[in-house]
């Protein structure tokens, strides 16, 4: 009898990790084709749906206050969007979204594509049912049972072994969701219309794999069935991203394949470079290179959540000897970017740079030689109209000498809350900018000048004396209203202080920074939550940094948002398909919610290797 247990377990211990080994299911970059140009991946959805539940964006997001705002928003997102999916589909989209338990990849890849021809990039999704693999095989059949009864003509291809079910599309699927495409006409030729598309799809133990193409899911099908077939992970860029970004578990993750990128737009170009064209044009592949983005070897990205706070990395492999145009003037010298003493506490918004000014000056005017044939000669004429104006009342004016010639290696500028509840004031903020440049005066004098060639100024007028310092108005271009009423005339107040040239279009802060060396202004460098914040960034050495105080910050956004719905107008950043789902009116008043708001906070770097970017949120002390 012992042995017979004995057996009978030794059998069931077997078959418990027999199908715990057949449940683990590789890792995206273990099954992606190499020609992958960028994939978005979740490696654990049960995990990020539980901490979703607790972060601040969702507790805000579900709070009672916000209900009748968000009832309206998914009804519209479900007439728009979910609706239409359904329609085409023939399924309900809510049995499937329970579905993702572990991974969740999307991916983007060549497919074979030249570049310039008609084969489509490769889009290929996975997802990992987990221990719901039975639930997911059950709406896959139900799926491929409706369609079939609605008429359409499925069929089935063996690939590696798996049987994929393919499904042709028809040109009004998915018309609702996605935006109508201009057929493209040639002279003399018919337009081109695109054709329908088809989806493989199958299940392989708890994983859906599907794609628009054979050659996007071949490779994964090989590698699961335990074929060879080279992976991301066999790329030497992609393991030095994986090493240095994405290890410690992150809850999401990205990368991008920018070597694969622009080697395939270069490619396109040498292939068509003998096609006639009548009328000369501008290619990509020229259009990166002069922007210096073509020295781009990969961009990674990953989002970690703890109880501490989100922690967001971005990483660009840039390597130094490969870096021009964008990327040379991103690359910041590893100089303090911390918050000097003379920022006032109440500042909202902080961000410090040590942009180098004259090297961004030469990389610009490299970038703009490069992207037309003409562009030096056209920037050289506006240059030279400037001088002329200038040189009327100063023979010696030379705005490249002047204004370029003059910058430093610091810009920084903040934010204090707006003192008014008008909509004009909640979204004119004062805001301050400091610009070390070696010639104040000189540099004053060249923004007037270029200010004087869109808007004509008093010359007559003579700067201002405040406490030993000289403030200069220069007037702007009047601004427009919203309401389209008279246009509403404008300053900007200039001054030199400390080594930097300060201008702001609000006087009083630009006066109290102005005085601000009495010692009288309690300092934004002295907030605990700053200055924890900033530690988990690695400090700002970096020549980068940044803070925001959020939860004041969107008590103005709710105060703007509100007095928009007010006045019956709508704000221009939304296009006009989200403009009815976002009734401002339904808002709460914003002290129920504004503990789910803290502060936030980036900073970025830069070394041989490439360029990084840093953003902290800690949870807000008031969900703890």
């Amino acid at each position: 009898m012992t042995k017979k247990l004995l057996r009978l377990a030794t059998v069931t211990t077997f078959l418990a990790a027999t199908s715990l080994l057949r449940a683990a299911i590789p890792p995206a970059e273990n099954l992606l084709p190499t020609d992958t140009i960028a994939f978005f991946a979740v490696p654990d959805c049960a995990a990020v749906r539980v901490a979703a539940k607790q972060s601040p964006g969702w507790l805000f997001w579900a709070d009672p206050a916000m209900k009748p705002f968000h009832d309206k928003f998914v009804a519209k997102l479900n007439d728009q969007y979910v609706a239409p999916l359904e329609r085409d589909l023939g399924v309900k989209v809510a049995d499937f979204m329970d579905l993702p338990q572990g991974q969740l990849t999307l991916a983007v890849t060549v497919n074979g594509s030249n570049g310039h021809d008609d084969i489509p990039a490769g889009v290929l999704l996975l997802l990992d049912a987990k221990g719901k693999s039975d639930s997911l095989k059950t709406n896959l059949a139900a799926l491929v049972k409706k369609w079939t009864d609605a008429g359409r003509a499925l069929r089935t291809e063996k690939i590696h072994g798996l049987a994929f079910t393919v499904v042709p599309l028809s040109s009004n699927d998915f018309a609702g969701l996605l935006p109508k495409k201009t057929p493209v006409s040639e002279i003399g030729k018919e337009p081109k219309v695109d054709k329908p598309g088809e989806i493989y799809f199958a299940q392989f133990e708890s994983l859906l794999i599907a794609g628009n193409s054979p050659r996007v899911i071949e490779p994964v099908a090989a590698h699961l069935t335990g074929g060879s077939a080279p992976a991301v992970a066999d790329n030497a860029l992609f393991a030095a991203d994986k090493l240095a970004q994405f290890r410690e578990n992150p809850e999401y993750y990205g990368w991008f394949n920018g070597k694969g990128f622009f080697d395939l737009i270069t490619q396109s170009v040498a292939d068509n470079s003998g096609a006639d064209s009548p009328m000369p044009s501008v290619s990509a592949a020229k259009i990166f290179g002069a922007l210096g983005l073509t020295g781009l070897k990969s961009a990674s990205f990953a989002l970690r959540e703890n109880h501490d706070g989100s922690y967001l990395t971005f990483h660009m492999t840039a390597p130094e000897a490969d870096r021009a145009g964008l990327l040379k003037i991103l690359a910041i010298a590893p100089k303090d970017a911390g918050v000097p003493p003379f920022v006032p506490a109440e500042a909202v918004k902080f961000s410090r740079v040590r942009l180098d000014g004259k090297k961004t000056w030469a990389e610009l005017q490299k970038m703009i030689a490069g992207l037309a044939p003409g562009g030096e000669s056209s920037l050289n004429s506006v240059i030279a109209v400037a001088n002329s104006i200038g040189q009327k009342t100063n023979p010696a004016f030379d705005i490249r000498n002047d204004l370029f010639g003059n910058l430093n290696d610091d810009l920084m500028t903040w934010q204090k809350p707006v003192a008014g509840n008008s909509l004009a004031e909640l979204n004119s903020p004062p805001i301050i900018f400091l610009i070390a440049v070696a010639n104040p005066d000189a540099t004053i004098a060249a923004i007037k000048t270029i200010a004087g060639m869109s808007n004509p100024q008093n010359a007559s007028a003579e700067p201002r004396e405040f406490l030993g310092r000289k403030i200069h108005t220069i007037t702007l271009k009047p601004a427009a209203t919203s309401a389209g009423g008279a246009p509403q005339p404008r300053s900007l107040y200039a001054s030199a202080s400390g080594g930097y040239l300060v201008l702001s279009t609000d006087i009083s802060i630009e006066e109290e920074y102005l005085r601000s060396a009495d010692g009288s202004t309690k300092p934004l460098r002295e907030n605990a939550g700053l200055t924890d914040a900033q530690q988990h960034l690695g400090g700002a050495g970096g020549g980068l940094f940044g803070y925001e105080n959020q939860r004041e910050t969107m008590r103005v956004t709710f105060k703007a948002l509100k007095n928009t719905a007010a006045a019956d107008t709508t704000l221009k950043m939304f296009p006009p398909t989200f403009r009815a789902w976002l009734d401002f009116s339904l808002l709460p008043d914003y002290e129920p919610v504004a503990k789910y708001f803290y502060l936030s906070t980036f900073a970025g770097s830069a070394n041989a290797d490439g360029l990084t970017f840093k953003v902290f949120t800690p949870r807000p002390p008031t969900l703890n």
